[in-house]
């Protein structure tokens, strides 16, 4: 099949493709970088004049600002459904406009499969290859179970999207429409100089971590400064659900060879990346590091199998049972659940494996203590006190796994910060913790 010839038959204009979009339809988008800029913004145009209505669109952790997210005059038009949020679409959970779906990461292409159904897949891909394949980039998420979910499939194509390895691909003959889009992808900024508290914190995490480790890190500071940190070790392995910045200069230094695992050795894993533009051009081809679906990255029984395994992730507030809460700030939606509570069951079960969740001691100009008793009202728990190992802040380590409530509450209390450590006793006096 001559696939130039079929590329040019179903290129459109953005435009073109927002008039295949009907009133009612539910459209999806993949995680991160791979939504559909251009499309997105063509589909709000024509709901903004009223040609369109009731139109869903599925996002997980949106990078871009785009009208859907941002234009009040699209509500109850075009709704995005958010199953993680992020800085860029807070605005439209805090104001009504967007709905949320929870849901564990790893779960996210089983649902597509039972129990969602979708009009239409949009997604930004990599140009097209001699054979007919365009490459999803810096995701694979639930893209494939979404893919199979959809009754119609339209890709955006970006030379600026790097071409990645593993199950990443979706062929021309899968298309009912494609268009182009030269604009540049949203990038973070280089590192900068970490602040005094996160370094303490980063730093005295990565002295955990010995060689031959498999490395899963997640958004934020405080996993930054781990990987950094880890430029010594030897024979680190990665399997995240996040590739990032510093794992990519692990492996450039030599620490990560992923010798030591036991599933895809000599391989590093992910399902999605953010970062800057020189983490771009380094997964540009780049056969070293595979996307696989969320549903085996983030599966905790997969996870488990690498021996040594490390997870390290952040939190907003911890309270004195060890119930860690991620997702709300004050009560209200903040981020999402994610994959934390897949790779902290992960790493426990792993031979060797810890799980920190790490977080500074206190907010607000050291007038709020992240470690309280009880939870804020309207705080979720992400992952469970039963599940819970590792709490760390810039006064130490709470190992929580293992200890009773009792324990637990002194541990954590002995690395608040000062300021409310007896506050910290009153409470689990009062909550009957202290015996």
């Amino acid at each position: 099949m001559d696939y130039t010839k079929l590329y040019q038959q179903l290129k459109m204009t953005p435009e073109e493709i927002a008039l295949r979009i009907k009133p009612g339809f539910i459209c999806v988008s993949p995680t991160a970088l791979s939504c559909a800029k251009a499309m997105v913004r063509a589909i709000a145009a024509r709901a903004k004049t009223g040609e369109l209505w009731d139109v869903i669109h599925h996002f997980t952790f949106p990078q871009d600002n785009l009208p859907v997210f941002d234009d009040p005059q699209l509500k109850g038009k075009y709704t995005p459904v958010l199953w993680f949020v992020g800085s860029t679409s807070r605005r439209a959970v805090l104001e009504g406009r967007a709905e949320i779906m929870p849901a564990y990461y790893r779960d996210f292409p089983k649902l597509w499969r039972e129990k969602m159904s979708a009009d239409v897949f949009c997604a930004t891909v990599a140009p097209m290859d001699e054979f007919g394949y365009f490459s999803l980039g810096l995701t694979s998420g639930a893209a494939l179970a979404q893919i199979e979910q959809a009754r119609f499939r339209f890709v955006e194509v970006n030379p600026n999207m790097p071409r990645t390895a593993g199950g990443t691909m979706i062929h021309i003959s899968q298309l009912d429409g494609l268009c182009e889009n030269n604009e540049p992808l949203a990038c973070m900024e280089e590192l900068g100089k970490p602040d005094a508290i996160s370094m303490k914190i980063g730093l005295t995490i990565a002295e955990e971590i010995p060689d031959g480790a498999t490395l899963q890190l997640g958004v934020g500071t405080i996993p930054d400064v781990v990987g950094m940190a880890l430029q010594e070790k030897k024979d680190l392995g990665i399997h995240s659900e996040l590739f990032t910045d510093s794992m990519a200069k692990l492996i450039e230094c030599g620490a990560v060879t992923n010798r030591c695992k036991c599933l895809d050795r000599y391989l590093s894993v992910a399902t999605f990346a953010v970062g800057t533009k020189r983490l771009h051009s380094f997964l540009d081809g780049n056969q070293s590091v595979l996307f696989r679906s969320v549903d085996y990255v983030n599966n905790p029984a997969i996870i488990a199998q690498n021996p040594k395994m490390i997870s390290v992730n952040s939190c907003i507030e911890v309270d004195l049972y060890g119930q860690v809460a991620s997702e709300t700030l004050n009560g209200r939606p903040y981020s999402g659940t994610g994959g934390q509570a897949d790779f902290v069951r992960g790493a426990v079960c792993s031979k060797g494996g810890k799980s920190f969740i790490a977080m500074p001691s206190t907010a607000k100009g050291e007038t709020v203590s992240k470690i309280c008793m009880p939870l804020k009202p309207g705080s979720i728990v992400t992952t469970s006190k039963n599940d819970v190992d590792c709490i760390v802040t810039e006064y130490g380590i709470a190992r929580l796994r293992g200890r009773t409530l009792s324990q637990r509450a002194k541990a954590l209390i002995a690395i608040a910060h000062p300021n409310f450590r007896e506050e910290l006793r009153w409470q689990a006096k009062k909550y009957g913790l202290l015996i």
